[in-house]
């Protein structure tokens, strides 16, 4: 079992790879579909694969992910997930003449979680109260599987929304039968650390977005300048979360103690969490658009304007969350920023796509300005500075 001053390790680091080619396929899926379906499509897929993620974070904070049976396990989960990574863009549309791609994906998210929940129940040990729980888990589980392998029966729609109830009944459960208290948070620090860490890898999803969007592309200015304004956009998100929202988290985390770190961590940590990957990953996809029209006069229309401000708006949407649930507290500047950012869909979609993305990196700088004027002497309290 792990101790409270347990960090992250470099396997569970290792592990996290797998995630990073899963939402390289989710965005590219995505972009490729180029619809409001396709993304909800996205979002579902990106569900499933935070909920799996989610599971092993809580596993590797029971015990020591890189060793015995833990080490074993996690390393054949990777394989699964980066199977079912493989599956992403035929999710829905499965290739004629070759295996079937959604069964496939279906099947190896089972092993995942089947995995997960075995080595999990070992980890517990005599902890009644956490068997007890990993078993109730079990049920939830099961439906959503055989929601997904309804879906993928029936296709079309039809899938979308069995997927989608997939991830409904599973979160609803786990939430309900986490009211207990009996999920175990050892370690404060492994835990908040391991979630940032996630954050990073989605933002460096941003970064990598702008290598997808040049490729094939003269390297002229218009291609450059959108390379600084996007990089400096991924540092802008970066800067928002970690720069003080993490920090303030994490010592609220520390201070909690039994049931009570544990709503927070369930609450905050793995449902608030999630508009913020989301936000994170849409907003990848804006400038995955702007980038690959990036010397263009016409509009970058509606598709790339909504997923450029639409997701930043939910990552700003996913701390006010985030921040509720930790302390209580609502940031009414964020909350201000997330409804311009919404109005500002229509402006954006109508202009050109480098002037969208520009006005974008001064709303961010604006903000972190408004946070370091606003937070600062709690900046030098939480970071130790006299």
């Amino acid at each position: 079992m792990t101790g409270e001053g347990q960090s992250a390790t470099t396997f569970e680091l290792f592990f996290d790879l797998v995630y990073v080619f899963a939402i390289t396929r989710v965005t590219e899926y995505m972009a490729d579909a180029h619809s409001a379906s396709g993304v909800l499509q996205g979002l579902i897929l990106l569900a499933l694969f935070w909920t799996t993620w989610a599971g092993y974070a809580w596993l590797g904070n029971q015990a020591r992910a890189d060793v015995g049976l833990l080490r074993v396990g996690m390393s054949v989960a990777m394989v699964a997930i980066f199977v079912v990574d493989l599956t992403v863009l035929q999710a829905w549309h499965d290739t004629p003449g070759a295996l079937n791609a959604p069964l496939v994906f279906v099947c190896a998210y089972l092993v995942v979680r089947f995995v997960h929940l075995g080595v999990y129940s070992v980890a517990a040990g005599k902890d009644a109260g956490l068997r007890r729980q990993i078993a109730l888990t079990w049920i939830p589980v099961a439906a959503s599987v055989t929601l997904l392998l309804i879906g993928i029966g029936v296709g079309g729609w039809w899938q979308t929304l069995l997927f989608a109830g997939a991830v409904v009944v599973e979160w609803v459960v786990y939430l309900l039968t986490s009211r207990r208290g009996d999920w175990r948070v050892h370690s404060a620090a492994h835990w908040t650390e391991r979630h940032g860490l996630f954050v990073i890898l989605t933002i460096g999803e941003s970064i990598l977005s702008i290598g997808f969007g040049a490729q094939g592309q003269p390297v002229d200015w218009p291609l450059l300048v959108v390379a600084v304004l996007g990089v400096a956009l991924a540092i802008g998100l970066w800067w928002l979360y970690f720069d003080l929202v993490s920090l303030a988290a994490a010592r609220r985390l520390e201070q909690a103690r039994g049931q009570a770190r544990t709503i927070l961590a369930v609450q905050a940590y793995n449902f608030g969490h999630f508009p913020i990957v989301a936000g994170v990953v849409l907003t990848a996809l804006g400038i995955e658009g702007v980038v690959a029209h990036a010397g263009e006069a016409e509009p970058l229309g509606v598709f790339y304007a909504s997923a450029l401000f639409g997701g930043l708006a939910t990552y700003l949407a996913g701390q006010l969350l985030f921040v509720r649930l930790m302390h209580m507290a609502l940031n009414r500047v964020r909350l201000v920023a997330v409804g311009v950012l919404l109005a500002g869909i229509p402006l954006a979609a109508l202009g050109p796509p480098l002037a969208a993305l520009a006005l974008l990196v001064l709303i961010v700088a604006a903000l972190i300005v408004l946070d370091t004027v606003r937070h600062a002497d709690l900046r030098r309290q939480l970071r130790g500075i006299s």
